[in-house]
């Protein structure tokens, strides 16, 4: 059952009917015909150009049509994926290229000034593919338009489940880090879900794409962050191999109206978030105008990387009664931990979690946590496992060890283990404030501050204090004016008093990037800690 995602997409492509969408963004619509002819030729250009199995196949661009097709092509062509986020400026783009061994970069024209100052840095990349440009690319680059034309012909090679797939993750500290992970075990991922959900397991990839060919209600994913970013990568591509549909959005930053127009345009049936920062817009929205949009399709909205308030996932449940809200507690290192789950008929409460098997909360002498003992323990998931970070046997020999004779990752999440076995995670260890001795986790105080009235959004983080080495500081979004001494009401009722913000800065601005990942260093900026 274990599937090379090359072999996979070529199996499905012969399943599903040409003429059925495969891939929006705008006005853009990409079949499924056309995703095969164009993939393969790029597939192919690339190949005649050096590009040998196992070689760093490097995306550096914005979300679009042509980001998907490219990477069908790196698959097809046994190219490893690479991402770089697309705000990086040229010095931390030369240095995922050298790190990676990238021998390939797909790029935006938008990029392309960054992308010309790396050329003479990057000495073993050997294609540079441009997407957009109106089909000028520069010298040292061809048009990504030139190269998916042709006749569409498959490339007709042996391919392995052991080819590698890279996501590249920033991180708490120092320089990103490739995340290897092989076909297979992402597969196994795939399929392990699949079977939860009482969904057929294939045996072959011929059997995938018939169970694809002939699911009435395949995946119509409208995905709003960043496909440089796992949240969104994962399950557009997931969407794709069980022969579904894909729409991206236009704009670089997220309108949430452009989520909504996608839904009802294509009746869409999943939707791709990044918690809060993207939900509670999509949730104003339809507050404001509920008959504007037709939302009636929607059966699951998925979310990852960052705590989701239980309010939110409510209220679009209200406006979506057939959607379960899915809040996953994965990591690039880690996929697949725990799930929270919304519906009209439950809710459970934010940050708790219901794991599978795979994964265990274990104290510090590796044994596992007693529910409902109160102890806080260290999250690790058993295999499928990465292969190791790229290049890092350090932080590989770290991360993933040993434990009772079966590979771990210690994901560096930390959690207790509540009386009827769920997860309650507390956060990152690395983030961990420690005031006179005693340990608080931001995400317990961020999720408190979430309660209080008129707050959108908060942040919370270590500062430094002469007395007790360092305490809390909160930096909150409200829009509404933000009442302080009401807050610290609902605080005490929620936290005990070593947990409470020593001090807390109200903001109107964002405090979230555009992939909804919490911006820290602008909320330190914010509340003027160093």
């Amino acid at each position: 059952m274990s599937f090379n995602f090359g072999d996979l997409i070529e199996a499905v492509e012969a399943a599903i009917p040409g003429d059925r969408p495969a891939l929006a963004h705008g006005d853009q619509v990409v079949d499924w015909a056309a995703l095969r002819v164009r993939s393969n030729n790029l597939a192919r250009a690339l190949v005649e150009r050096g590009l040998k199995p196992g070689d760093r196949f490097a995306f550096y661009a914005y979300n679009s049509a042509d980001y998907l097709v490219a990477l069908m092509a790196c698959w097809k062509a046994r190219g490893t994926h690479v991402n770089v986020n697309y705000r990086y400026v040229a010095d931390e783009l030369a240095y995922i290229l050298a790190d990676s061994d990238a021998t390939v970069l797909v790029y935006d024209a938008r990029l392309r000034e960054c992308v010309e100052e790396v050329v003479d840095r990057s000495p073993l990349v050997r294609s540079y593919v441009e997407i957009g440009g109106n089909g000028a690319a520069p010298a040292f680059a061809e048009s990504f338009e030139d190269l998916v034309q042709g006749d569409g012909a498959s490339l007709g090679i042996p391919r392995d489940p052991q080819d590698r797939f890279f996501i590249y993750t920033g991180g708490t500290t120092g320089m990103p880090k490739g995340v290897v992970w092989s076909h297979a075990d992402l597969n196994a991922i795939g399929h392990a879900a699949a079977e939860a959900a009482g969904l057929p397991v294939p045996t072959t990839v011929e059997e995938a794409a018939a169970f694809a060919a002939a699911n009435p209600d395949y995946p119509r994913t409208v995905c709003g962050p960043p496909l440089m970013h796992g949240t969104g990568l994962l399950t557009s591509y997931g969407s794709l191999l069980a022969g579904g549909f894909v729409a991206t959005l236009p704009s670089r930053s997220f309108h949430p109206e452009e989520a909504l127009d996608a839904i009802d345009r294509w009746q869409a049936n999943r939707l791709v978030v990044v918690g809060d920062a993207f939900a509670r817009p999509i949730l104003e929205a339809l507050d404001a105008e509920p008959d504007r949009w037709d939302v009636s399709s929607m059966r699951l909205i998925n979310s990852s990387g960052v705590m989701w308030t239980q309010g939110v996932k409510e209220g679009l449940v209200r406006h979506m009664p057939e959607a379960t809200c899915q809040d996953n507690f994965s990591s690039s290192e880690a996929i697949g931990m725990g799930v929270s789950l919304t519906t009209k008929d439950g809710t459970v409460e934010t940050a708790k979690f219901v794991v599978g098997p795979r994964c265990r909360v274990l104290d510090d002498d590796d044994k596992d946590v007693v529910p409902g003992s109160g102890v806080t323990g260290k999250v690790v998931l058993g295999p499928p496992n990465p292969v190791e970070y790229h290049k890092d046997p350090v932080k590989s020999e770290r991360t993933f060890r040993l434990i009772d004779g079966v590979r771990y990752t210690v994901s560096g999440d930390f959690a207790q283990v509540a009386e009827d076995g769920s997860v309650i995670l507390l956060g990152r260890g690395s983030a961990c404030i420690n005031s006179a001795g005693e340990k608080i986790f931001p995400e317990e105080v961020e999720e408190a501050l979430k309660l209080c009235p008129k707050v959108d959004d908060a942040l919370v983080f270590g500062m430094p204090d002469p007395k007790w080495g360092q305490a809390v500081a909160a930096v909150v979004q409200s829009a509404q004016g933000f009442d302080e001494g009401a807050a610290r009401d609902v605080l005490r009722t929620k936290l005990a008093g070593y947990k409470l913000p020593k001090l807390i800065v109200a903001t109107g601005e964002s405090l979230r990037a555009p992939n909804g990942k919490a911006d820290y260093a602008k909320a330190k900026g914010l509340a003027g800690v160093a």
